[in-house]
């Protein structure tokens, strides 16, 4: 407990430390908890109502934990079933094209007729062909362009039979491909020197 003393200045030199527990203070001084007698116990409000925004602020903290952790969970199971139907679509529209591979194959099987057999064949490799495209297959033109190591892989290098295919790709062993205007898989070639 805080005890209010007159003036210490007024007291004189015997009366200073008569009660050495008193806690000296001037009757102008500021100090908390001296003026009135209400204010401790607004002191006890203030430091209820800290508490109170204490638990607040954690409240909101802890929601906000659990809220971004269920996103990132959910975010994740999505993500996971992305990429496990994510070739339904083209696998889904290559079932037209294999039903027509085995109708080939059974009339390869019965039919003596070449013309017709080639005709069946072409026809089922077109659509193939018209199915990835539509997807964004796109087919790389490498022959008698520049070697492009971005681009091509050489199989090897062949005199070139002329001095304009030096440093062109003279065979194509495998065609590249692009994919929505991204390399899927480079073109093996021969290249002139």
């Amino acid at each position: 407990m805080i005890m209010k003393k007159k003036d210490v200045n007024n007291a004189g030199p015997d009366h200073e430390n008569d009660n050495p527990g008193m806690v000296n203070i001037n009757s102008d001084a500021d100090v908390p908890g001296t003026g009135h007698l209400n204010e401790p116990i607004e002191d006890e409000n203030e430091i209820e109502k800290l508490q109170k925004e204490i638990t607040d602020w954690k409240d909101k903290y802890l929601r906000q934990v659990a809220e971004f952790d269920n996103f990132r969970k959910r975010n994740a199971k999505e993500r996971l079933e992305l990429i496990q139907t994510a070739g339904k679509e083209i696998i889904t529209e290559l079932l037209d094209v294999l039903d027509d591979s085995e109708r080939a194959q059974k009339q390869l099987e019965t039919s003596t007729d070449t013309k017709e057999i080639k005709q069946g064949v072409s026809l089922v490799f077109n659509k193939l062909r018209n199915t990835l495209q539509s997807k964004g297959l796109k087919a790389m033109e490498t022959l008698k362009t520049e070697f492009n190591p971005d681009l091509h892989e050489a199989i090897t290098e062949i005199p070139a039979p002329s001095e304009n295919l030096k440093g062109k790709v003279i065979d194509e062993i495998t065609k590249g491909y692009y994919l929505n205007d991204k390399i899927i898989r480079h073109a093996k070639v021969v290249v002139g020197k």
